[in-house]
């Protein structure tokens, strides 16, 4: 009875989300741990036989400056953000495309789904603009200074197009956030906006993204303070006081921009638990931070 009372439970929400794109940002644990990564891929193809239409976005920050480092060159950061100079961005490509993608592909392909691999660059699935200089500011000094990323690019436009004909044909695009400029440059995007930018566009009705945190934590070394429900105009408060910061702060930020423009609701859930994705979408509970318009 407790399996057939996890089916019911589950049927609403099976109802609610059928033909509906589910947006998936892969990221932290979710992406580097075999077991957690083979746990993600069996949850997104089970969505797409009960119905659904996952589209997956991964990042791969760590692996590549792991790679970086195997390769003598040492990964330089200015506020979170990746210098990408041309031998850098060769890394990135070799990394992003060659490996973590087809990688997410094959784990996909494994448990039964039609898993296909996509970069921004694929019939100009993402334009982008470098970005331009950064502004550094000397806290003591109040000096401020603008330090060139390098090929760090902004998306500018997104041709849906492709992404559209996969669902259709009950294909799972799994997609390296990379674009191309009006030259032909590859650029080095953050995978975090450009999960939240193609949910928009694509009218998904979730975006969730896995990270390695329980989610949006009141004070942030204890994690029982799990903010569980959140409306983006609750969230300046919190940014205000220093309780969204560093890393949550840009994933936070994402979800807002991606409920402003259409989508329904965001979740920051944790990849390290087994089938938290499943968890978040079929139970009343859910897992992780909800935030809602």
């Amino acid at each position: 009875m407790k399996t057939v009372n996890i089916l019911v439970e589950a049927l609403p929400y099976i109802k609610k989300f059928h033909e509906k794109k589910i947006m998936i940002k892969y990221g932290g644990h979710a992406m580097i741990d075999e077991k957690a990564m083979e746990s993600t891929a069996r949850d997104t193809v089970l969505l797409k036989y009960v119905g659904m239409e996952p589209v997956v976005v991964h990042g791969g920050g760590p692996e590549i400056s792991r790679s970086m480092n195997k390769m003598g060159k040492e990964p330089k950061f200015i506020e979170g953000l990746r210098i990408t100079d041309e031998e850098t961005m060769e890394i990135v490509k070799m990394v992003l495309v060659g490996k973590i993608n087809t990688s997410v592909v094959s784990n996909i392909c494994l448990h039964g789904g039609k898993g296909v691999g996509l970069s921004g660059k694929d019939s100009g699935l993402i334009k982008a603009r470098k970005k331009a200089p950064h502004v550094f500011k000397n806290i003591e000094t109040g000096e401020e200074r603008q330090i060139d990323l390098g090929l760090v690019g902004e998306i500018e436009s997104i041709n849906t197009e492709i992404i559209e004909m996969l669902t259709d044909n009950n294909y799972i695009p799994i997609i390296s956030p990379i674009g191309v400029d009006n030259t032909g440059n590859t650029l080095n995007l953050n995978a975090d906006t450009v999960a939240g930018d193609i949910a928009s566009k694509i009218d998904a009705e979730k975006l969730i993204v896995l990270t390695d945190v329980p989610g949006i934590l009141e004070d942030p070394k204890d994690p029982e303070s799990l903010i569980k429900k959140i409306n983006i105009d609750e969230i300046s408060e919190l940014v205000k006081d220093g309780i969204i910061k560093d890393g949550m702060l840009p994933k936070t930020m994402t979800c807002i921009q991606a409920i402003q423009d259409g989508v329904s609701s965001a979740h920051i859930i944790d990849g390290r638990v087994e089938h938290s994705i499943l968890l978040e979408i079929f139970t009343k509970k859910g897992i992780g931070t909800m935030i809602t318009k």
